[in-house]
């Protein structure tokens, strides 16, 4: 048992491997579209997504815990990448309406986020606004009582199947970053166009959405005008160690089949785990592995206890947990051979699903900054 998590913790972590083994494992064969709304609704029904919100609005504890939602991402991942977006999005587009929400938003919303029985979004990504988020174009202008909203997303997961979208656009362009608002939209909003479908490495939802003139009741900010990016900065805060745990997830599903494919594959008349080479392979991975489970829920813990240094322990933790977590997937497939570069194979899609998580939430050259900063405070 690690010493950043408790029983009920414990409780937790048992639960959802249970059923992530039962209803995830080499369960892929359904348009991902719909796969995507079925796991929401699945993780609603099991009370995982209670856990991304508050006792209060349907949640499992008096406030959000990134060591449970560190927990539901890991054995998702182990099962199932795209189980594990559903869960992250959730969490990342209810999280800036737990923050700064009023009642009434957080009434309207966070309930059905805890029961599955609505889905969210995050737009912030724009074509030139990436790692630099406070260059977005996205324009908020006050119009009759309301906002105009005018600009461009990309990158949106959960584009074309999302009830709601959390969206970040400028309603004091010469203020920059502190010029940014944040705002719930709704998907069926006149002015909220789907305009691209993109296909990833690693399929799930995701797409361009594009604003064009679309009316925005003032009731729909959340918090005050210019507290947009503070939203982001501190909802991305909480998600970032997540990613690691994601991160571990498919790095510990991938130790297992190598575990498995080499005790099981014969050559030279020996089974490959008895060559010394393989084992050494095996020993690395597996070393990894745990020091980024050690970074990760240390990172999660230091959040939930309001430690000094969150956001140093945070970055180290995604930055070396995906990092970990690539290499120990790129080892496993070399232990499987050409069999695990068959498409469909378990080794072949770990490949394709670890990828994203060095890029999103901050690149690991990102949070290589974010560390240093840090450091030299």
């Amino acid at each position: 048992m690690l010493p950043f998590y408790d029983q009920d913790h414990l409780t937790l972590r048992a639960r959802v491997r249970d059923w992530a083994e039962t209803y995830l494992f080499d369960k892929n064969e359904a348009d991902v579209e719909e796969r995507a709304r079925q796991i929401v609704r699945q993780l609603g029904r099991e009370t995982f997504l209670a856990h991304v919100t508050a006792r209060v609005y349907g949640g499992a504890r008096d406030q959000v815990q990134a060591r449970d939602l560190c927990i539901l991402r890991e054995e998702l991942a182990r099962g199932d990448s795209l189980a594990d977006t559903m869960l992250a999005m959730q969490a990342l587009g209810s999280y800036p309406i737990t923050l700064a929400g009023n009642q009434e938003q957080k009434e309207r919303y966070l309930l059905p986020i805890a029961r599955g029985d609505f889905i969210m979004a995050f737009a912030l990504t724009e074509p030139e606004a990436g790692s630099d988020v406070a260059s977005l174009t996205t324009r908020a202008v006050r119009h009759n009582g309301a906002f105009q909203l005018t600009g461009t997303k990309c990158f949106v997961s959960n584009a074309g199947i999302a009830d709601s979208y959390i969206v970040f656009g400028s309603t004091n362009p010469q203020m920059r970053g502190k010029g940014i608002s944040a705002f719930i939209v709704d998907s069926t909003a006149p002015g909220v166009i789907i305009k691209d479908k993109i296909a990833l490495l690693s399929p799930h939802p995701i797409g361009v959405i594009c604003f064009e003139d679309c009316i925005v009741p003032e009731s729909n900010l959340i918090g005050a005008e210019g507290q947009g990016l503070r939203i982001a900065f501190q909802t991305l805060d909480l998600l970032r160690c997540t990613v690691g745990a994601a991160a571990v997830g498919f790095a510990q599903r991938a130790l297992e089949e190598a575990i498995l494919y080499s005790k099981r594959r014969r050559q030279f008349g020996h089974a490959i785990a008895q060559f010394q080479g393989v084992q050494f392979k095996l020993a690395e991975m597996a070393m990894g592995l745990e020091a980024a489970r050690l970074l990760v829920y240390q990172a999660a813990w230091a959040h939930d206890t309001g430690v000094d240094d969150v956001k140093q322990k945070s970055s180290m933790a995604k930055l070396f947990a995906t990092e970990a977590a690539q290499q120990i997937v790129d080892q496993a497939l070399q232990i499987h051979g050409a069999i695990g570069l068959v498409a469909g194979s378990i080794t072949e899609r770990l490949y394709r699903d670890v990828r994203a998580l060095r890029i999103y939430e901050g690149t690991s050259e990102i949070q290589k900054m974010i560390i240093a900063r840090e450091l030299l405070k």
